[in-house]
């Protein structure tokens, strides 16, 4: 039995998560977009309840190609508020839409969002060295400047405890705790 981060669970969803996604350092712009969606429909929720959804997120916003959903007309946000596949929050689908607008605008500016967005950790993950998930924060110094950066380039649902999770889910930061077994796997990666 491998010992793990507590918080998936029993959760096999969750822990399939935690044992291969979570914490890998993410470099490809579309991964990237794919977690900030995620992460800003999961506010207020559970990520288990958006892992479930996850495939149907995927469909509804064509394979997460964040140049499509740029150009989505009030016929397919209709389409998108009808789907109960997915969470069908209207202020939430409308932010999808401005921040790959936005996803884009950082990617002429920067030459990738993957420049960008590693620029608040330097390039490489923080590995962080917490023994208990009480220890782990809601929110940073790092995730504090990359919300309000984002904030400031038009980003919708990047509140700092938003950041930090897309940080943690794209691996940004390590935040297993040092006694998973996947602590030391992912320390290795940049």
């Amino acid at each position: 039995m491998k010992n793990r981060c507590e918080w998936p669970g029993s959760d096999e969803l969750m822990r399939q998560y935690h044992d291969i996604e979570w914490g890998v350092p993410v470099h490809d712009d579309k991964k990237l977009f794919e977690f900030l969606l995620l992460d800003a429909f999961q506010a207020g929720l559970s990520w288990s309840t958006i892992l479930k959804k996850r495939e149907n997120f995927s469909k509804a916003f064509d394979d997460f190609d964040y140049r499509k959903i740029a150009k989505y007309k009030q016929k397919k946000i209709d389409k998108l508020l009808g789907d109960a596949g997915i969470i069908r929050n209207k202020l939430k689908i409308h932010s999808t839409i401005t921040n790959a607008i936005a996803f884009q605008d950082i990617q002429k500016k920067f030459g990738s969002f993957d420049t960008y967005i590693w620029g608040f950790v330097g390039g490489k993950p923080i590995v962080n060295k917490w023994k208990t998930m009480k220890q782990i924060p809601a929110k940073t110094a790092e995730s504090d400047a990359m919300s309000k950066d984002l904030k400031g380039r038009g980003f919708k649902f990047v509140g700092s405890t938003i950041c930090y999770a897309f940080m943690q889910a794209a691996g940004l930061v390590n935040d297993h705790v040092v006694g998973c077994f996947r602590y030391n796997q992912l320390r290795k990666m940049k």
